[in-house]
C-alpha cells in the first residue's frame, strides 16, 4: 500500500486542507473527500527512500553487490551461504544465485 497526499480544492473539513490516504498504487486517484464529499486533488509529494549505507545493509536487504577486481573478475561482497565469493566471466557456476534472492 502506498500513502498519498490529497488537498481539498475549496474548503477543508475535519481531515484538514491536506490529508493522507493509504491505498493501492493500482487504484485510481480519489476525486472526492471520503469525509465530506468535497472535490480533492492528489498532490505530488517527495518520496522517502532509505539508502543502504554499508555492504552489510545491502546483504541484509537481499541485494547483491559486485565489485570489479580484475578483467572479467568481480567480487561478490554480499555473498551469502553457498554463493561464490568471486564471479568470473565465462563461468556461470560462479554467478550469484539471483533466483533464490528475487521473489514476487
Amino acid at each position: 500500500m502506498a500513502v498519498y497526499e490529497y488537498e481539498h480544492e475549496t474548503e477543508s473539513c475535519n481531515l484538514g486542507k491536506v490529508f493522507l490516504v493509504e491505498h493501492s498504487i493500482k487504484d485510481e486517484a480519489m476525486t472526492r473527500c471520503p469525509e465530506c464529499g468535497g472535490a480533492v486533488r492528489r498532490l505530488i509529494s517527495r518520496a522517502f527512500v532509505s539508502t543502504p549505507k554499508t555492504n552489510a545493509d545491502l546483504k541484509n536487504m537481499g541485494f547483491t553487490k559486485l565489485v570489479r577486481r580484475d578483467q572479467g573478475v568481480y567480487e561478490n561482497v554480499t555473498a551469502t551461504g553457498t554463493e561464490h565469493r568471486y564471479m568470473e566471466a565465462g563461468k556461470p557456476e560462479t554467478m550469484p544465485d539471483l533466483k533464490r534472492k528475487i521473489g514476487d
